[in-house]
């Protein structure tokens, strides 16, 4: 059995891995790591990483959905949030 990530097959033949497309229209969220996932609990580390913020300085766009607000609020003390759009 493989582990990892499921994903299904789309009708086109490309998979979709369970990613909200952002449209021309949805909002995103600019979010950095300022400080160090060192010493934090397991769950503050996991949201971040779930952002996909895996180093200090990094910066990455996230769509603004309800999930994604839940992690940054976890980890808000050691984030830098901006919104675009």
């Amino acid at each position: 059995i493989a582990r990892g990530h499921r994903c299904e097959a789309r009708q086109d033949g490309r998979r979709d891995h369970g990613l909200k497309h952002m449209g021309k229209q949805a909002k995103a969220l600019k979010v950095t790591l300022v400080r160090s996932l060192h010493g934090q609990l397991a769950n503050i580390a996991a949201s971040a990483r779930g952002l996909g913020l895996r180093r200090i300085h990094q910066c990455v766009e996230v769509p603004d959905t309800p999930e994604n607000r839940g992690m940054i609020q976890t980890a808000v003390h050691l984030l830098k949030v901006e919104q675009d759009g």
